[in-house]
């Protein structure tokens, strides 16, 4: 219940009293633009929708649910699948954002992060490390055993992932070969899968598979028994992909139409923000604009 305090003053002590109100006012909103530094996008409101269909999906639903708490009035639909193509529906208006790797012309791109692609294998085949040239030939079928890049001899199993999905995409695109990728690699969508199928394979020396970094550190350090090698001889770890060492990497974008719209607008600073840079560290290295 609110209680309301009549008060009577003088013509002076009435403009001392406003003068005081307004500087505690002026001095109240500066200490709200320093405590909630989200300001500038804070209180939209409005219907958007973000399509995907690679591994980022737990980002992107942690953004989304993060940015509706700050924005009560504003809802974000999530459209994921695997064999979607969130380009084409941003571009037919089906979708406001779209997250992938690559730009479009026509498109406007907005990066929020990086995403190393790791190379990972069965913690017991001792192959020491390969070159981003073997990486290719791996996958383009051209070295058929480990053995010609100092690993066991062992047939290699390739693991390859969904068409369509960013880090195919950009995984193919950077080591030029695209479209080379045997119609025998077995294809699997979901990193939890690529990781038990590496580790139960038999013989279990032979497959190898591409999988978000810090995914694959994440079931490196939990004891997984799966490694993954070094390229161009750099250690695959966050700061060599941060600082573009480790060669392969790829960005996380958001793609939208080039007109304005208030509500990608808001939730695209929000991504770029500490709150939304910390949801996004959590498993991406989140994208330095200075």
């Amino acid at each position: 219940m609110r209680r309301h305090h009549r008060c009577t003053y003088d013509g002076q002590s009435e403009g001392r009293s406003r003068t005081i109100r307004w500087l505690r006012l002026q001095w109240l909103c500066l200490l709200l633009v320093c405590a909630f530094p989200f300001s500038s996008w804070a209180d939209v409101s409005g219907h958007l929708t973000i399509a995907g269909n690679g591994p980022e999906l737990s980002t992107i639903e942690s953004l989304a649910r993060a940015f509706e708490k700050a924005n009560p009035r504003a809802y974000i639909d999530v459209a994921w699948d695997d064999h979607s193509k969130p380009v084409e529906m941003v571009k037919a208006g089906q979708a406001q954002l779209a997250v992938t790797g690559t730009e479009e012309a026509g498109l406007a791109a907005t990066q929020i992060a990086w995403d190393g692609i790791g190379i990972l294998v069965h913690f017991s085949n001792f192959t020491k490390e390969v070159t981003r040239q073997q990486v290719a030939d791996i996958f383009s079928g051209k070295v058929k055993e480990w053995s010609e890049v100092g690993g066991p001899e062992t047939k290699i199993l390739l693991i390859d992932r969904p068409k369509n999905q960013n880090i195919r995409d950009a995984f193919e695109r950077q080591l030029g070969i695209t479209g080379k990728i045997p119609d025998s690699a077995k294809i699997i969508s979901a990193d939890e899968k690529v990781v038990k199928t590496v580790v139960g394979t038999l013989p279990p020396r032979s497959a190898v598979a591409y999988i978000s970094l810090n995914q694959g550190l994440s079931v490196v350090s939990g004891g997984v028994a799966v490694r993954l090698l070094p390229v161009d001889k750099v250690e695959p770890e966050v700061p060599t992909v941060k600082d573009g060492r480790y060669p392969l990497r790829r960005p996380l974008l958001l793609l939208s139409k080039q007109e304005s719209n208030p509500l990608v607008e808001a939730f695209t600073q929000f991504a770029l923000s500490p709150a939304g840079r910390k949801i996004i560290g959590e498993i991406y290295v989140p994208f330095d604009r200075n």
